[in-house]
């Protein structure tokens, strides 16, 4: 068979789905325009929109914007040119990485270009085929595809069920058996808060069990970093287990609303993942409009506690009253709110989606089977600071209608159609009757 043909004849689960109900450009790869912030533009009309991690609302504050635009005009976005190891090292980048491990309480850090890729190879560089893997089950794909590099190199693995210590003890126990037999040792895997349940990792009864285990832990704490934690400094700060992470990694995709990631620890251990993560030793330094940029935004984390607060404000808001309305969302103790209904039927939740959309004017994102089991719908929320309690009761109401229409098969009498524009006008027709 031809490579390429097997290709065209299937997009893969994800592509699969959105092709079945012409969904390219709608529910995949949609076209969010305009300033980023709680209301922006999707196919010409404006959405109050839930579905940026943009948690602290500084992608578009006014001083960072300002700092992006003045370092941009003085660097340029090529310089350093070069990886770091070679010559594209500064002593802002060296600035911003004692910042962030001071910040974290950590003795060093080291920047990363993108966060998915740097976790990636921080994993391959830290275990080798004698070493073993402990992860949670509910891991990002990032760390799942780190994991992924170290069974290339034929070593073991073990996953324990999403935050339950019984299973991680187990585990632990089959990881020391197979690390002494090989001379390896152990790196446990999980995260701060997991970006899809909105749960948060249970670290510090991980780091208890260093007392009965020998082992060491790296957390990715990508949507905890600024949110989470007195100063927001993370789930380990929130948990009074900081210094018990041995390695912490944070992604700028999130609170920081930027481009790169950091990873921090103790300094000899960076100075090795410096020398050996090859993400970042064949790729090119981090253009410098980002560094400067990221430094304004850790300091508005900082200096600003009130972003913070008033994110909070807007979560308990949104949560607690998606509750009180009966809504299932699940264990979140974080911003992330994932709403669960019911259907058994895609083309019925992608009714609904239009619905909301283009109905109701509220943009969030829909989560459906294989990325959630068969039978369920999560609307996935993310309220930032930059949200109001006014934006909060307007989709509270929304929701609550919309759930109604569902209940009642609203949405289950849209039929599959061969086009986005003749699937909409069907869908917003039923959501109106």
């Amino acid at each position: 068979m031809d490579l390429f043909e097997k290709l065209r004849k299937n997009l893969g689960p994800i592509g699969s789905s959105s092709k079945e109900f012409s969904g390219h450009h709608y529910f995949a790869f949609p076209k969010l325009e305009g300033e980023l912030g709680p209301y922006m533009q999707f196919r010409g009309k404006r959405m109050l929109n839930w579905s940026l991690n943009n948690y602290l609302g500084l992608a578009n504050h006014p001083e960072v914007r300002q700092a992006d635009a003045e370092a941009a005009a003085e660097w340029g976005l090529a310089y350093p040119m070069g990886a770091r190891m070679m010559s594209g090292n500064s002593n802002l980048h060296e600035q911003l990485e004692q910042r962030l491990a001071k910040f974290i309480g950590k003795e060093d850090s080291f920047l990363l270009n993108y966060g998915y890729q740097g976790v990636m190879s921080a994993i391959e560089a830290v275990v080798d085929h004698r070493d073993v893997i402990v992860y949670d089950a509910e891991c990002h794909a990032c760390l799942i595809d780190g994991i992924r590099l170290h069974k290339a190199k034929l070593g073991e693995y073990y996953k324990f069920n999403h935050n339950d210590m019984a299973s991680l003890e187990k585990n632990l126990q089959r990881a020391e058996r197979k690390a002494a037999e090989k001379g390896g040792s152990i790196l446990v895997i999980t995260e701060g808060v997991f970006g899809m349940s909105g749960k948060v990792g249970s670290l510090d009864q991980i780091v208890a069990l260093k007392a009965k285990y020998e082992f060491k832990l790296l957390v990715d704490d990508a949507h905890g970093f600024g949110t989470m934690g007195a100063t927001g400094a993370g789930v380990g700060e929130m948990q009074g287990c900081q210094d018990g992470i041995d390695l912490y990694f944070s992604t700028f995709a999130k609170s920081m609303a930027a481009i790169g990631a950091f990873i921090a620890g103790d300094h000899d251990i960076i100075m090795y993942l410096k020398y050996n993560m090859r993400s970042q030793t064949y790729a090119k330094a981090l253009p410098m409009p980002y560094v400067v940029g990221a430094m304004k935004r850790l300091d508005l984390i900082k200096q600003h506690p009130e972003l913070r607060e008033k994110l909070w404000e807007n979560v308990r808001a949104l949560q607690n009253g998606l509750r009180e309305r009966g809504f299932n969302i699940g264990d979140t103790t974080s911003p992330v709110t994932p709403v669960l209904l019911r259907s058994e039927d895609v083309i019925e939740a992608a009714a609904m989606v239009r619905a909301l959309r283009e109905t109701h004017g509220v943009f969030c994102s829909i989560v459906v089977y294989p990325v959630v089991p068969k039978g369920v719908i999560m609307l996935r929320l993310i309220p930032t600071s930059a949200h109001s309690l006014d934006d909060v009761e307007y989709t509270l109401n929304v929701f609550s209608e919309v759930a109604e229409n569902l209940k009642n098969g609203v949405y289950s009498q849209v039929v599959a159609t061969s086009t986005p524009e003749e699937a909409l006008e069907v869908s917003t027709e039923s959501a109106a009757e």
